[in-house]
């Protein structure tokens, strides 16, 4: 379109552009797609893709969180380490993570998420199997680094590489489906050490098979999804030439304004520097990812204080982290059912803040029925706003350049909080942990605020563009071509997903 035309959309919602006399007209046919034959296709993706990308996500969350398991069978006496150094290794390993997600999530767009994923996947494995041969503090850290570095562009390269099959009203429940398997994994890593520590070999430690298995299977299912992911939706070897030309149709009218365009990096860039809009997104990701990392990383410890034994404190983490995932699946579906993301947000922030409060608040040993409960609230409401979030801001930019680049800056935002997190649970404040619990809670009530207030923006902002341009009450993102929504809310027929 000349650069001088002003877009409007038509008030009878038909789907055209039309411009003023300056410019051209250019119209955005809407294709007619069999519902039937769409179903079909999107099984496909459901079973032949989402499964593949879950067990990625699986072996993703066991290698990030064996060190963990390792500790508990004696590492840190068997290598050495004295003081803080085990929860030095453990806060410097977001360091990387945090670092260079963005730059590397930006090769998932170059060279297809498909083929970078099963290659960091192949580098993380290749750290877990070398862990098991350091012998020393300096040794586990490198490794550790090296590890967050690898492991950095995963969850933004997934969630483009899912957004360029799915569309907008898809996108959340296919999330939060195969973020389940990093939401279950901590019961999955649980069972899988307690096996192998059965292992009676004087050569090697029980933690050193753990990294090995664990290592070898990494790498074992890389290889397996080098060679079966498909590159893109056009060169997808299970589709048929007709769903081909159907997924690019359908993407093109809910999902992306253009497809396998080369980026532009520059503009993809520019909306950190130009829209205010973009620092609230940023505001959201570090708030949300405190409670998250804290209940991921001391949710035994918050466990522990209750009164149990090693062995029961370990045992009593696997129920709230599967009460967890059920919600973390029913609140993604709830969202891209009634298309809504802001409240679906907030909802669960809520209940974990309150999950948070009660533990601060009560005398935990003497109301032990109590505080359990709590910790189901903690579970059911700190991986549900993560998910949401990243399908929040995916939908609010349909040109993939400024998508990969949001989501990559998002997640290093939100990987950063376990810096934050990392350092108010002290040792000086065991078993209580108060500060810690108050802090979580004082981030998850903030975020909520946040979310809920740039949620009603969101709704006041579209109400007020379709007063203006006379349209109905209701005129949405939906009745708005993918080609007038990825220039983004600058341009007045932008309409937000909220």
């Amino acid at each position: 379109m000349a650069a001088d035309t002003t877009t409007t959309l038509n008030k009878e919602g038909d789907g055209q552009l039309s411009s003023d006399s300056k410019g051209d007209v250019r119209t955005a046919e809407v294709e007619e797609i069999d519902p039937v034959a769409l179903k079909r296709m999107v099984r496909k993706i459901d079973f032949r893709v989402l499964p593949v990308l879950s067990a990625v996500y699986l072996f993703n969350a066991l290698d990030k969180g064996n060190l963990g398991n390792a500790q508990t069978d004696g590492m840190d006496k068997d290598i050495g380490l004295v003081g803080n150094q085990y929860y030095l290794v453990i806060t410097l390993f977001y360091v990387p993570l945090c670092l260079f997600g963005t730059p590397l999530s930006m090769l998932a767009k170059r060279y297809s998420a498909a083929r970078v994923i099963p290659l960091m996947m192949l580098g993380f494995g290749t750290c877990s199997i070398v862990s098991a041969a350091v012998t020393n503090f300096a040794g586990l850290l490198t490794v550790r680094l090296l590890l967050g570095f690898f492991e950095s562009p995963m969850l933004p390269s997934i969630v483009f590489y899912l957004s360029q099959f799915y569309t907008r009203g898809e996108l959340a429940r296919r999330v939060g489906a195969y973020y389940a398997a990093a939401a279950i994994s901590g019961a999955f890593s649980g069972l899988l050490a307690y096996g192998v520590f059965q292992i009676n070999d004087k050569r090697l430690h029980g933690w050193q098979y753990l990294f090995l298995v664990e290592g070898a299977g990494t790498i074992l299912f890389a290889a397996f999804a080098f060679w079966y992911l498909p590159r893109s939706p056009a060169t997808c070897h299970f589709f048929t030439e007709e769903e081909k030309a159907m997924s690019r149709t359908r993407m093109l009218q809910d999902g992306t304004d253009e497809i396998g365009v080369h980026v532009d990096w520059r503009d993809a860039f520019s909306p950190f520097v130009r829209d205010w809009r973009y620092i609230v997104w940023a505001c959201l990701a570090l708030g949300l990812g405190v409670p998250l990392a804290s209940v991921g990383n001391f949710l035994p410890q918050i466990v522990k204080r209750l009164g149990y034994s090693t062995i029961k404190t370990n045992l009593y983490t696997v129920a709230p982290n599967v009460v967890g995932t059920v919600f973390l699946i029913l609140f993604t579906q709830s969202s891209d059912y009634f298309r809504e993301r802001s409240f679906h947000v907030v909802i669960p922030l809520v209940v974990t803040m309150v999950g948070f409060l009660i533990l601060g608040t009560i005398d935990v040993v003497h109301n032990t029925g109590v505080a359990y409960f709590a910790c189901f609230l903690l579970t059911i409401g700190s991986n549900t706003p993560s998910v949401l979030l990243s399908t929040w801001y995916s939908n609010n930019s349909v040109s993939e350049g400024r998508r990969v680049v949001l989501t990559g800056v998002m997640v290093g935002i939100a990987n950063s909080s376990g810096l934050i997190s990392g350092n108010i649970f002290r040792a000086k404040d065991a078993p209580a942990y108060i500060p810690a619990l108050a802090t979580s809670a004082a981030f998850g009530g903030f975020t909520a605020v946040t979310a809920a207030s740039f949620g009603i923006y969101m709704r006041w902002d579209n109400r007020r563009r379709n007063r203006e341009q006379g349209m109905p009450k209701n005129w949405g993102s939906l009745d708005v071509p993918t080609e007038i929504l990825g220039r983004g809310p600058s341009e007045p027929a932008f309409r937000w997903v909220y």
